[in-house]
């Protein structure tokens, strides 16, 4: 009985978990979604933007692209967040002066980019090449085929990537706690991480687990159900597109 009462009190003390709940509703949760955004947005520019030197004719555009995706996606989720987080202040470069969200959501972003970046190349690569031509056909450069023709359908087809995508942005915020945060500035994680710390008891952490398990599977069923209805669904037709763009 005193072992499994010991076991209560290290993961289930509920004096503890409900007295860590208002400060994770009240700053933890909107901090964590704040960021989530922020970061989010910062992947999706670099994404679209490393996509197009992905599929780029040009080596001086592609290969450089290619290196950032492989060694983005290769690297830990902790090292680049020291290296980005912490290696930019440290070297000076204090483009976000104090404000470590900046700093977080850079090193966030940046590494969701690089995963973006291959959903955004799979998406735009998929459009068939009939639409294409029949875009190039009417007279639209290559330039504006891309813009007003693939990016629109393309994204369409990788929402539901780029939906689940998001959920691994909000587990990766998680993360930030090792670039140091204030009171007032701290997410989910860190407040668990403080109050566990400070309480001898990993109930915080637990209470903070639930928080994500309720933010991230209605997401990831959300994602699938979205995701099958689009492969159920009828194809895209571009044509009324195209004929617009001309």
């Amino acid at each position: 009985m005193d072992g499994l009462q010991h076991v209560l009190d290290t993961f289930f003390d509920l004096p503890l978990i409900f007295g860590t709940l208002p400060t994770l509703l009240r700053e933890g949760l909107l901090n964590t979604l704040f960021l989530t955004v922020l970061a989010s947005a910062i992947g999706l520019v670099v994404g679209i933007f490393l996509a197009g030197g992905l599929m780029s004719r040009r080596a001086v555009l592609r290969y450089p692209c290619r290196w950032y995706v492989d060694i983005l996606r290769g690297l830990p989720h902790i090292l680049s967040i020291y290296l980005i987080g912490q290696g930019l202040p440290l070297a000076g470069l204090n483009v976000f002066g104090s404000w470590t969200y900046g700093y977080a959501a850079l090193a966030i972003g940046l590494m969701e980019g690089a995963y973006m970046a291959e959903i955004f190349r799979s998406g735009f690569q998929s459009v068939e090449r009939g639409i294409v031509e029949a875009a190039r056909s009417l007279g639209l450069s290559r330039s504006r085929t891309m813009r007003l023709i693939i990016v629109p359908i393309g994204f369409r087809r990788v929402l539901p990537a780029l939906t689940g995508q998001l959920i691994l942005v909000i587990k990766s915020t998680a993360l930030v706690y090792l670039l140091g945060l204030a009171t007032g500035q701290r997410e989910m994680f860190a407040i668990a991480q403080d109050t566990s710390s400070n309480n001898a008891s990993l109930s915080p952490l637990v209470a903070a687990g639930l928080f994500y398990l309720v933010i991230t599977i209605p997401l990831t069923y959300a994602v699938n159900a979205w995701d099958r209805r689009m492969r159920e669904g009828r194809p895209v037709s571009a044509l009324p597109s195209v004929e617009a763009a001309a």
